[in-house]
């Protein structure tokens, strides 16, 4: 098999799932509980959330471990709406967010909040500007992902910090790093977002544990869950350990030599792009500057052929995020490409493991699928 689809989840090294199976066989201790085995997973714990947090360059008491990148997303737009309710009821986004946002932000609608939209370029492109002339006086809200996970546009979430900052102070800033964290350069700090999202799958990590970091700014943090009090009584429930485990150890595998890998993936990303364009009627269709996603179309094949023809040779990309489940994307449509050109879009994404032979083979099987299907569109 041929794995060209890092973003939508990655592979899980021996090591991390060694790192698990360890704690779900000896290491199993509920670290609530009061017995030594208990204790010792309650520290535990913390190393792990140290792990995570150094690698987000943040304080460990700011980092609380979620389930996943959609519960890290929903709890960051409910909280900064609960600290601003008196301020406004007004959130600025994105039409080509992560799905976690976008339902997170239509269910604040329901609640009587006005969400602003904003689009794209036709590259995919937004500015620190547009996004700032979007805020007014009863912002609460600003949600700018980091990274785009489909076209691997990378946004200037620390520019629109600093607007935020000399414009409406109040204001808060999440941004979704799921697919930003050890993929581009940023800190917590760096960044200057109040809220970030952060996911263990797309780094090597398990699915089924994320985390969420709250900035210093947010004054008494709504909970996400009420009981035990675990993670600081903000998220509730006995802690899933060998997920934090795992997660941990994709962290420390990964930050070894990171930029050598970061490097790897922008070559391996270039050589793609070299190879698949030569193919006739395929085309970029986002700058995108992440080193791990590229976006293309074959224009005139529709998409959803493509992968299904890859997938039978086994080679595995997608036509978009994993998340629409054969459904149209909405990040294609805010761009507004031609009928012929957004009805082929495609999706490789890359990770420090990816060969220039895996390029190869899915550029032959590109232009096999090519010259072998007439154009549909």
């Amino acid at each position: 098999m041929i794995y060209l689809d890092h973003a939508a989840t990655t592979p899980v090294p021996r090591e991390v799932a060694d790192a698990m199976y360890a704690v779900l066989t000896e290491r199993f201790g509920n670290p609530s509980s009061q017995y030594p085995m208990g204790l010792d997973m309650k520290k535990q714990v913390e190393a792990w959330r140290g792990t995570v947090a150094d690698a987000l360059g943040c304080n460990a008491r700011r980092l609380f471990f979620t389930s996943c990148g959609t519960e890290g997303d929903n709890w960051a737009i409910q909280a900064a709406c609960w600290q601003n309710r008196h301020l406004g009821r007004h959130i600025v986004t994105t039409a080509v967010e992560h799905s976690a946002v976008l339902e997170a932000c239509r269910w604040m609608e329901k609640q009587g909040y006005e969400v602003t939209y904003l689009a794209p370029d036709g590259k995919g492109d937004l500015t620190a500007e547009q996004v700032l002339d979007a805020v007014r006086p009863d912002t609460a809200l600003v949600s700018v992902m980091m990274v785009n996970n489909e076209l691997g546009n990378v946004y200037p979430i620390a520019d629109i910090a600093r607007g935020l900052a000399a414009k409406n102070p109040k204001t808060l800033l999440h941004t979704d790093a799921v697919q930003g964290f050890l993929k581009v350069p940023f800190t917590a700090k760096s960044s200057g977002a109040d809220f970030i999202t952060i996911s263990g799958h797309k780094i090597g990590g398990p699915k089924g544990v994320g985390a969420l970091y709250i900035g210093p700014r947010v004054r008494n943090p709504r909970p996400l869950l009420a009981g035990g009090g675990q993670e600081s009584a903000l998220r509730s429930g006995t802690e899933a350990t060998a997920q934090l485990a795992g997660f941990a150890k994709a962290v420390e595998l990964r930050t070894e030599n990171l930029a050598d890998k970061l490097t790897h993936m922008a070559d391996i990303k270039a050589y793609a792009a070299e190879q698949l364009t030569a193919i006739p009627d395929c085309r970029l269709i986002s700058d995108g500057t992440a080193p791990h996603i590229l976006a293309l179309s074959l224009v005139g094949w529709p998409s959803q052929n493509i992968v299904n023809d890859l997938g039978s040779r086994g080679i595995c990309i997608s036509a978009g995020s994993a998340c629409h489940q054969g459904k149209p994307s909405h990040v294609v449509a805010a761009l507004k490409l031609p009928k012929r050109v957004a009805g082929g879009v495609i999706r490789l994404s890359f990770g420090p493991e990816t060969t220039r032979a895996d390029i190869d083979a899915c550029v032959r099987a590109l232009r096999e699928h090519h010259d072998a299907r007439m154009p549909m569109l």
